[in-house]
Formats: structure tokens, sequence, C-alpha cells
């Protein structure tokens, strides 16, 4: 087996909850090793609005857009030459198919996931996952304090049931090196220092799977 490198990393994905931090993070790595940011782009999607506002009506429609959405920036990880440098993103591709488990129906679901495993096979794993967690506490606190309005609505059953998919997810996946950070205390936007320090972690990190957790330090 190869040994881990930071350097040798295509594409880092930062993965995690929503309003854990995954497109801050994914913004200051990107900037941190001169590559190149590939975010998601709810706001592209025409049907989520209407899913938060009315799940059961729209989720099929809206995990499907999310789905081919997600195929078309695959493709380019694919294409010789399309990038220079690393590609960091704030989604995985496999992110589609968990939380499609858990918005839709069992009949909805089974037709997702055949348009989904037709698929799959041919979108290729990322060299490095950063998994954010945090509990829904802090989620909220962090969905409120960005302020999207169609956010304000989401309950702690369903950022558990999130956590919890994600937690039982990367507990089986083998697919590329998991370097998981408990981010409750997590702040690299108003201290920086939070971020040199995972830096500081990251690139001493040898791949194997590993749980990070940053205390806050005396005087911050």
């Amino acid at each position: 087996m190869t040994a881990f490198s930071l350097d040798a990393c295509r594409h880092i994905v930062v993965e995690g909850p929503i309003g854990v931090g995954k497109s801050t993070l994914a913004r200051l790595l990107a900037a941190e090793l001169g590559g190149e940011l590939m975010l998601e782009k709810p706001q592209e999607n025409p049907f989520l609005e209407r899913f938060y506002a009315d799940a059961a009506r729209y989720a099929f429609q809206t995990q499907v857009y999310f789905l081919f959405q997600r195929i078309e920036q695959y493709r380019e990880l694919v294409q010789p030459g399309m990038f220079a440098g690393p590609v960091v993103s704030d989604f995985m591709f496999a992110k589609d198919a968990l939380f499609a488990r858990l918005t839709l129906s069992d009949d909805e679901y089974e037709l997702y996931m055949q348009m989904y495993q037709r698929m799959a096979p041919q979108m290729p794993e990322p060299d490095l996952i950063i998994w954010l967690q945090a509990g829904p506490p802090v989620l909220q606190q962090r969905i409120a304090r960005r302020g999207i309005r169609m956010e304000q609505g989401i309950g702690d059953a369903y950022l558990r049931e999130l956590c919890d998919a994600y937690a039982a997810y990367f507990e089986h996946y083998d697919g590329a090196p998991v370097l998981a950070l408990e981010t409750t205390h997590f702040n690299p936007v108003d201290r920086p220092d939070d971020f040199r320090r995972f830096m500081t972690h990251l690139r001493r990190y040898g791949g194997s799977r590993e749980v990070l957790t940053l205390q806050p330090q005396e005087g911050a």
C-alpha cells in the first residue's frame, strides 16, 4: 500500500452534516494548498426551497436534481488537465444517496437507487476525506447564524438522523483515508490559529482513520 501524502492528494473532500462548516474549511484548504475549489450549488436546485416547505412532496425531485448536478461536477475531475493542482470539494458523490435514504419513501428510494447505482461506479473516489462532526445544538447555532431562510425550520431530529447516517456510512467506508474533525470548538475564521493547528496536524497525518479534537487554547 502506498504511504499517504497530503502533497500527492488530487481530490480532497470536506464532508459532514448541514451547518457544520464544510464550505468554510474547503475554501481555506483550497487557498492554503493552492488548489481549485469545487462547491455544491444548492442555490441552483429549483426544488430545494419547496422541499424545505413540503419535504414529502418535493424530496424526489430535489434528490434527482442533486444527483445529476453532482454527476456533472464529478465528471470534471476525470478530465485530463482540467485542474492543475488539487481539488478541494465540500461534498462527496456518495452523499446524495445518504440524503436520499433519509428523505425518500421506500418506492422513491428504490427508483432513485436504480439511477444512482448506474452512475456511482464511474465516479472516482477522493484521495482524502475530512469528516466534520458536531451535535445538533451546535449545528442549530451555526444554521441560525448563517441565516438562510429556508433552513431555519430544520429540526433537531433530522439533524440527529443525519449525523447518525454519516457515522454509519463512514464506519464501513474504506475508499479513502478519513480524518474526522470534531468541530464544536473549531472556529478557523474567527480564530485563525485553529486553522494553523489543523494544518499542522494534517501535514503530519499518515492516512489512518483518526478522530481529531482541537481543544480551545487559553486566552482564545
